[in-house]
């Protein structure tokens, strides 16, 4: 359907609209809202469309002309180079094009997290696969000729390539859980301290084989925290796992609770080599590692962080790393207190 509209009646019309909206009559905009302005530049008015919108496609459709009805163009090349767009132009009438630009940038981010996720997530599941196919087929082909001690060194690899799959397999479970609990806010009062013992305990073996202490600072009297228990334990477990098995052999790991204004602050140090500057913000990216080789063989699945984030912020807390390189990490969490914990 086409309309036919006065300038008055057009100009309300797009300076109602929330999105960046123009008219474009022949080759040139007549008229703009403040989110086109905003985005485009304040004197569009009046200029060449192939000037203020530079996409050859939909600059095709509304100079060429022949438009009858509503149309959508994926665009993109103007609002900054990753900024994508889906431009919904729509006839007035008297030759007038109505153009509305839809920001379709997290959308088109979203999707991409989700390709690159299901590619490292087969990456990770691939490579494993492929050692144990090949193993086992060296094992079934030519069992009679290796010896006892072969074959044991093979089956131990299966085993622990076996092992690395389920632990991919169970990362991307409860990475999937937790993003299905996000908008649930736990409010259960948890003791903070009792949780850090059993998550010491539990990292005491891998602590006595890498001969370093692990050190507890607990501030008397912490107050609990409105959390969720096994998944707070989750978060220990990994970052205590994580600092030892990055931290250098025979140094301490150092674990601290305190608490400020109304917040627990949970802090697991290291002295390992440290995280360039450049690597920090993307630590928590799934599959992300700073060193691919040394995490794998160390057993580390590339989402521990991004499990202990997204438990952080299901929290409603605050995930922060700081590291130098050389000298080591700091892990900071923030965890609310309880409710009625402080009166």
């Amino acid at each position: 359907m086409i309309f036919t509209l006065n300038r008055d009646k057009s100009r309300k019309l797009i300076e109602g609209l929330t999105e960046a909206a123009i008219i474009v009559r022949g080759a040139s905009v007549v008229m703009s809202n403040a989110a086109a302005r905003n985005l485009l530049g304040i004197g569009i008015e009046g200029v060449d469309v192939r000037q203020v919108l530079p996409h050859p496609a939909l600059i095709e459709r509304l100079v060429r002309g022949g438009l009858t009805g509503p149309e959508e163009i994926e665009a993109a090349g103007f609002g900054g180079s990753r900024r994508h767009w889906l431009a919904r132009i729509a006839p007035l009438g008297d030759g007038a094009i109505l153009v509305r630009l839809i920001d379709r940038s997290e959308a088109r981010a979203a999707e991409q997290m989700r390709v690159d996720f299901v590619a490292n997530a087969s990456h990770e599941l691939r490579t494993p696969l492929a050692t144990l196919i090949g193993y086992t087929e060296t094992l079934r082909e030519h069992t009679g000729e290796l010896d006892g001690e072969t074959q044991g060194r093979f089956l131990a690899i299966v085993h622990e390539e076996a092992r690395r799959m389920q632990r991919v397999v169970e990362d991307l479970i409860s990475l999937s859980r937790i993003e299905a609990e996000k908008f649930t806010t736990p409010t259960e009062a948890v003791d903070l301290e009792q949780l850090i013992e059993v998550a010491v305990e539990s990292a005491k073996r891998m602590a006595d084989e890498r001969g370093s202490a692990l050190l507890c600072k607990i501030e008397p009297g912490l107050p609990p925290v409105a959390a969720d228990r096994v998944q707070i334990l989750q978060v220990l477990d990994n970052l205590i796992t994580n600092a030892l098995r990055y931290g250098e052999p025979g140094t301490p790991v150092e674990v601290s609770a305190s608490l400020e204004d109304e917040m627990v602050h949970l802090r697991i140090v290291d002295q390992g080599e440290g995280i360039a500057p450049e690597h920090i913000q993307r630590l928590t990216e799934r599959f992300y590692r700073v060193d691919t080789s040394r995490s794998r063989s160390l057993g580390g699945t590339g989402l521990g962080l991004s499990i202990v984030k997204h438990i952080v912020e299901r929290h409603r807390g605050r995930l922060t790393i700081e590291s130098e390189v050389g000298k080591g990490t700091t892990v900071h969490v923030l965890l609310p207190v309880a409710a009625g914990s402080l009166s």
